[in-house]
């Protein structure tokens, strides 16, 4: 009898185990798209944005994710560092951190720029959230001098802090007239669909390595 009482509690601790792994499994990855205007989606309509529109495409490629938009129009740097804690819940798995392009229209300085996206990739880092760099190269109208500074930023923050890397996020878009708005600087609808596009290689490797455990 007390065998038999002890497969039953074993049999209920092994189902109530499965129960909650196969829940964890179950859970989708957590993404948030942190950054300015470009990530926002300044003056597209709703679902036209980078994350909706990621999302949207990696979920029509079999990736269980959500994706939240925590763009704010004319963000800085420093701007984003400010909120960056309250903007990134708790349970983000992963974030992609897009700022500085409006420190470079700004003529900030590139050592400013680079200290405050250390910070907050050391904040992330230190909250166990994984992060895709998303870089910019600086407008050829501020002169050599300034994209000899500014453009570097991103990949040596990258490798200092070994992190995926998304060069340019405007790649393929940038100086298109075709996919810009009349602004020339902000990518309309077709412009989002192609950096999503661009961009698909780079986080679906990372979500591969985040359902491998590497």
């Amino acid at each position: 009898m007390a065998f038999k009482r002890f497969w039953n509690l074993a049999l209920a601790g092994c189902i109530a185990l499965l129960v909650t792994v196969s829940a964890s499994v179950a859970e989708p990855v957590r993404i948030v798209g942190f950054g300015d205007s470009l990530m926002a989606g300044y003056q597209l309509d709703a679902g036209q944005s980078f994350p909706e529109r990621l999302e949207a495409v990696l979920k029509e490629r079999g990736h269980d994710v959500v994706i939240s938009n925590a763009g704010v129009s004319g963000d800085t740097s420093a701007a984003g560092l400010s909120r960056l804690d309250w903007s990134i819940p708790d349970g983000t798995d992963l974030v992609i951190l897009e700022l500085g392009a409006n420190d470079m229209l700004r003529g900030i300085a590139p050592s400013v720029t680079e200290e405050n996206l250390k910070q907050m990739i050391e904040r992330l880092q230190a909250r166990d959230i994984d992060i895709i760099l998303a870089g910019m190269i600086a407008a050829p109208n501020l002169g050599a001098d300034f994209r000899a500074s500014f453009d570097p930023i991103f990949p040596q923050l990258a490798e200092t802090y070994d992190l995926p890397l998304y060069p340019f996020f405007l790649d393929g878009v940038a100086a298109q007239s075709s996919l810009l708005l009349e602004d020339g600087m902000h990518p309309n609808a077709q412009g989002v669909d192609r950096m999503v596009e661009n961009f698909l290689p780079v986080i679906e490797q990372v979500l591969t390595d985040l359902r491998e455990g590497t």
